[in-house]
């Protein structure tokens, strides 16, 4: 993954459910093709979260969607109630039908939501976000 802003990249991780890259106020996930996800599969990802953020460090969650998996979109309330400092969610996708679920997705967040086409715009909002903060 290739983004103009890596000056503030800190670490890379190869978890179960896919890759996710953390940086200063915002981790970029690519989730594995075909997962499954839900709150259970993705609590390495909210510990990983916790360790880098804390309930302080404002942050952006930016989902990658360079692969198609599916999710259990209720499990957002869950994920959203573990960090009081998380400012939103961003969605980059690649087709159609991707950006058709994200907006579906959307109804369940009760965070700032965009979805984008290219990486580089997810993070020019994400500093957006951060500043207004």
């Amino acid at each position: 993954m290739y983004t103009k802003n890596n000056k503030q990249f800190i670490k890379k991780y190869e978890l179960d459910i896919g890759s996710a890259y953390f940086y200063k106020n915002y981790v970029v996930t690519e989730i594995k093709e075909g997962i499954i996800l839900n709150f259970e599969k993705a609590a390495a990802l909210f510990q990983l979260g916790k360790e880098h953020y804390g309930n302080k460090t404002p942050f952006v969650y930016i989902s990658n969607r360079i692969n198609s998996y599916s999710f259990e979109p209720t499990a957002h309330y869950k994920s959203t109630d573990l960090f009081p400092n998380l400012l939103g969610f961003a969605v980059v996708t690649y087709d159609l039908l991707n950006k058709e679920v994200a907006e579906l997705e959307q109804v369940f967040l009760n965070k700032p939501t965009q979805i984008f086409h290219t990486l580089d715009d997810a993070i020019a909002w994400v500093e957006q976000l951060i500043i207004r903060d």
